[in-house]
């Protein structure tokens, strides 16, 4: 079967969706022996590294299912999931999506006390499948075992159910938010929401470099399950890193050479710290990134790497460099929605983050759900299929986020003439400094970023104090830029990379380690831990 009539014929079936990809392709023999998916960890007897079918997959999902099934488990019934491995991860979720019913998948960065929190708060006691290294963890703290991961494995694969039907509206995955400002949220996604922006991707030509992917997403993630799930659609291999330092990231490009590279904002960060041009990383031909946009500074380090074919008089030959897709996507959005496509000839920066797919409508709204016109401020609000249904437990939250149909993602953005967008913060996190101007960390950070080489990362902090507001600069430095001759030179570079308005906020330019940052479970920076912080050292 060629790839074409693969994408063919899952797109042309509308019960198709995120729940029942895998069970399609083996029930309907399409391409069911072909190489899909490589976990990192062995997996039922067989060895880390090794890719394993649609009908390989197949056989361990039905043996995990079938031991849930006799535990008790049935169509709609939540249940937790955190484990330590991505293949644990994305094994459970098959499993449990084959029987209809709703995996709750829980970062396993989340601390115990903090898992215990959120099982609590936000799903509501539901049984738990987890490994030995979180139970441990959750000693002494609430939560309901339903069973291990590896004992799941033990179940008897003739003794499954037969896949549970699915409907587009069914909730078909919990995933949760990146927690940056408190307890992470619950967010219900559907078996068409999960679905839709690869149903559309399918339509367009196949990208490059998208034959042999590597996901350095999260596994729990919402992100990781539309990358299992386009992979399977696509008729690609995809790698499923359990962990994505930028050492593990880079040793496993090396080792497996995928065409093509999925992560976060943060997984760029921690890949320009380290010296890429001695590394080999020729087989890359696109970075992908979701959830937040990408800065210039580290984008320009990784496509200067790699090498993609480009068209030429001679034919189709291979130049070096790559491309970088860079978006604005969330948890609750399901997909990104936007895209700009970065190349070593690209200029359009400044937190672009391109144009919407054609499968959202979108606007930067005022504060009353207004329309703004291009060039100013508001919040983005976006309507997609890819939405997700809400917030499990939480329905004040949903009905909160949404305004005249939109959805709110507390992204503060802009358009311009032409139609491009650009992130400017984080609601949360930008000040009013009065008189119509106003303090952006995010956009701030990107200004130093891209005016200072000698920076590795920048995070700015404001917040108010009595009566005025105050920043913090803390900066992150490349190796054998830390001197303190340089410190005056430096802080006068920061002063002058940020708007005049916000220097005149700046306290300290400090520089700092990364134990000085507080990261989420999905690595973006607790700024709401910075700022209690630095607000207790001002009153210190």
């Amino acid at each position: 079967m060629t790839i074409r009539t693969l994408r063919a014929a899952l797109a042309g079936d509308p019960a198709v969706g995120a729940g029942n990809v895998l069970t399609t392709r083996v029930e309907h023999d399409l391409d069911p022996d072909a190489p899909a998916l490589t976990f990192d960890t062995p997996v039922d007897g067989r060895p880390a590294w090794q890719p394993l079918t649609p009908r390989e997959l197949d056989l361990a999902v039905r043996a995990r299912a079938a031991a849930l099934h006799e535990l008790g488990v049935r169509r709609r019934d939540p249940v937790a999931v955190q484990t330590s491995t991505a293949a644990d991860t994305v094994l459970t979720f098959f499993a449990l999506a084959r029987l209809g019913a709703i995996p709750a998948l829980i970062n396993p960065l989340l601390d115990g006390e903090r898992t215990a929190s959120y099982l609590r708060q936000r799903l509501g006691d539901v049984p738990l499948v987890t490994d030995a290294a979180h139970l441990e963890a959750l000693e002494g703290r609430p939560h309901r075992l339903l069973a291990t991961a590896d004992a799941l494995a033990g179940g008897d694969p003739e003794r499954a159910p037969a896949p549970y039907r699915h409907w587009g509206g069914d909730p078909v995955a919990i995933t949760h938010s990146s927690g940056t400002t408190g307890l992470p949220k619950a967010v219900v996604h559907s078996h068409d929401s999960l679905y839709a922006a690869i149903r559309y991707r399918l339509g367009l030509p196949r990208p490059q470099g998208s034959h042999r992917m590597l996901s350095a997403l999260p596994s729990p993630h919402a992100a990781t399950l539309i990358a299992v799930n386009l992979a399977l659609s696509f008729g690609s291999e995809l790698l499923l890193l359990s962990r994505q330092t930028g050492p593990q990231v880079l040793d496993a490009i090396e080792s497996w050479r995928p065409g093509s590279v999925y992560g976060f904002a943060t997984t760029w960060t921690d890949l320009a710290r380290h010296d890429l041009g001695a590394r080999d990383l020729e087989s890359v031909a696109l970075w992908w990134n979701t959830g937040d946009c990408a800065h210039e500074a580290h984008i320009r380090r990784l496509i200067a790497v790699g090498s993609r074919e480009q068209a030429t008089r001679d034919g189709r030959v291979r130049t070096p460099g790559s491309v970088f897709v860079d978006g604005l996507g969330s948890t609750e959005m399901g997909h990104s929605h936007f895209f700009i496509s970065h190349s070593t000839d690209s200029t359009r920066y400044g937190r672009c983050v391109g144009r919407p797919h054609a499968f959202v409508d979108c606007a930067v709204l005022g504060p009353d759900g207004e329309e703004l016109p291009p060039g100013a401020v508001g919040e983005l609000g976006t309507r997609s299929p890819t939405l997700a249904l809400g917030y499990w437990n939480d329905s004040a939250t949903t009905y909160r986020t949404r305004v005249r149909g939109y959805f709110l993602t507390g992204d503060l953005m802009y358009r311009d003439e032409e139609g491009y967008y650009y992130h400017v913060d984080r609601a949360v996190d930008s000040v009013d400094l009065g008189d119509g101007l106003m303090l952006h960390t995010a956009l701030s950070e990107e200004r130093v970023l891209a005016a200072r080489p000698d920076v590795l990362d920048c995070t700015v902090v404001a917040l108010r104090t009595g009566d005025k507001v105050v920043t913090d600069v803390l900066l992150q430095l490349t190796d054998g830029a830390g001197s303190e001759a340089d410190a005056a030179e430096r802080t006068a570079g920061v002063l002058g990379a940020l708007q005049p308005h916000v220097a005149a906020t700046v306290r300290d330019v400090l520089v700092v380690s990364d134990d000085d940052i507080p990261f989420g479970p999905t690595g973006k920076v607790r700024k709401v831990l910075l700022r209690e912080q630095h607000a207790a050292r001002a009153e210190g």
